[in-house]
């Protein structure tokens, strides 16, 4: 699984995308709400990990997504 940080403009908040191996998307989710449903992709009991990578996430840099 993969996750990038997309950049909002204006009024258009910041994003993460999810995507999978095929980097197909996943996952779609603004990046200053409290995440949710994330037993649909595993992750599960990670959230406090999942938010300390969001913050330190350079945007548009696509990485693999190991927690």
């Amino acid at each position: 699984m993969y996750i990038i940080k997309v950049k909002g403009k204006e009024k258009i908040p910041d994003y993460i995308q999810l995507r999978d191996e095929k980097f197909s998307l996943i996952a779609y989710f603004r990046a200053d709400r409290p995440l949710k449903n994330l037993e649909k992709y595993g992750l599960a009991g990670k959230e406090s990990n999942l938010e300390k990578l969001i913050e330190n996430l350079p945007f548009g840099k696509l990485q693999e997504l190991t927690i």
